[in-house]
C-alpha cells in the first residue's frame, strides 16, 4: 500500500491567517434635541390652551353681570357700599346690586355742601339716618332715596364730604359743578344719572328742605295712568322781572314778554321715565332754567 495517500484535505488554518467577520448594520441613535422654534410653539400653544379653560370656567361661574354703580363720574354710594362689605342683605342673588335695579321710583334730594344741618334735619325726621334702614325704606315702599349732589375743585368742602358719604353713605355724586348758577345743568345731569343707574318707573326731584311722606308718596305713584308721559307738580306762571335791581331779574326779558308761560314749578315734582328717558338722550345742555324743563 502507498505510504502516502493522493486524497487532498482541507487545509487548517494558520496563526498568521485572520478571522473574517460579518460586517453588521451601524445604527445611528437619533438626537435627543428638538429644534428651538418647535420648543416655542409648543409652549405659546400650551400657554393658549390654559388661558382658554380659565376664561371658560370664569364665564360659566359667573351666573349674573357684574354690577354697575357709577354712569361716568356719577356713583350710588349706597349700592358700592353694600357690594364692598360682602352683605347679603339685598337678597341671595344681590338683585339691587345688578345694572339699573328696577324701582317704583327713584328720589333726588338735592342738596349742597352748605347744607349740612339741613341733611342732619331730614336723617332725624323721615329720611333713614343709615344704610340699613334705607335699604328697609326701598324694600317696603319700592322708592329709593339719595341726596343729590356736585362736585367741588375745593379740597376742604369734597374732604368733609367724604367723611359724611363714609358716615351715612346716602348719596348719588353728579358730575357737575355744585354751583347755585348751574342748578339748571345739575338738575338735568341728575335725571341723566339717575336714568342710567335706575330703572324707575318715576324720577323725583324735591329739594332738602321738604318734610316727606314715603308711604303716601309710593302711594300716589302707585296710581294708574292712561299717558306715559307724566309730570306730577305744580305749575307757575307770572310776571317777568325786568328790573335789575330786584333779585329775580331777568336779562332776556325782552325775549320772554310780560309774562312767563305755564311751566313746571316748585321744590318737589315728579316725571315718568319715558319723560326722562328723553332728557337723558338730549344732548342740548343750555336749559338756562329749571323750571322751564319739561
Amino acid at each position: 500500500m502507498p505510504l502516502f495517500s493522493h486524497r487532498h484535505s482541507p487545509s487548517l488554518p494558520t496563526s498568521s491567517s485572520k478571522t473574517i467577520k460579518p460586517n453588521k448594520p451601524v445604527f445611528t441613535p437619533p438626537s435627543s434635541r428638538y429644534p428651538l422654534h418647535l420648543l416655542v410653539f409648543s409652549l405659546v400653544s400650551l400657554l393658549i390652551g390654559l388661558a382658554a379653560i380659565i376664561f371658560a370656567i370664569s364665564a360659566v361661574r359667573r351666573s349674573r353681570p357684574l354690577p354697575v354703580f357709577r354712569c361716568g363720574r356719577s356713583e350710588d354710594t349706597f349700592r358700592e357700599f353694600y357690594s364692598s362689605s360682602g352683605s347679603n342683605k339685598l337678597g341671595d342673588n344681590n338683585e339691587a346690586l345688578n345694572n339699573r335695579p328696577k324701582l317704583l321710583g327713584f328720589v333726588g334730594i338735592q342738596t349742597g355742601f352748605a347744607s349740612v344741618n339741613r341733611r342732619d334735619a331730614l336723617r332725624s325726621t323721615w329720611f333713614p339716618s343709615d344704610p340699613d334702614g334705607l335699604l328697609r325704606l326701598e324694600q317696603a315702599t319700592g322708592l329709593a332715596f339719595r341726596f343729590v349732589i356736585g362736585r367741588s375743585k375745593d379740597t376742604k368742602k369734597m374732604a368733609r364730604l367724604e367723611k359724611e358719604i363714609e358716615k351715612y353713605r346716602d348719596f348719588m355724586l353728579i358730575d357737575v359743578e355744585e354751583e347755585y348758577l348751574r342748578l339748571p345743568y345739575k338738575t338735568l345731569a341728575f335725571f341723566k344719572a339717575a336714568y342710567k343707574l335706575f330703572e324707575a318707573e318715576y324720577y323725583v326731584k324735591a329739594d332738602d328742605d321738604i318734610y316727606l311722606r314715603p308711604d303716601r308718596l309710593a302711594t300716589l305713584l302707585a296710581k294708574e295712568r292712561t299717558h306715559s308721559m307724566t309730570y306730577i307738580g305744580c305749575m307757575k306762571k307770572g310776571p317777568v322781572i325786568t328790573d335789575p335791581k330786584m333779585k329775580w331779574y331777568e336779562n332776556s326779558g325782552h325775549l320772554i314778554g310780560n309774562e312767563y308761560f305755564l311751566h313746571a314749578y316748585g321744590p318737589i315734582y315728579v316725571l315718568s321715565a319715558e319723560v326722562v328717558a328723553s332728557l337723558a338722550a338730549a344732548r342740548n345742555n343750555s336749559f338756562q332754567f329749571e323750571n322751564v324743563q319739561q
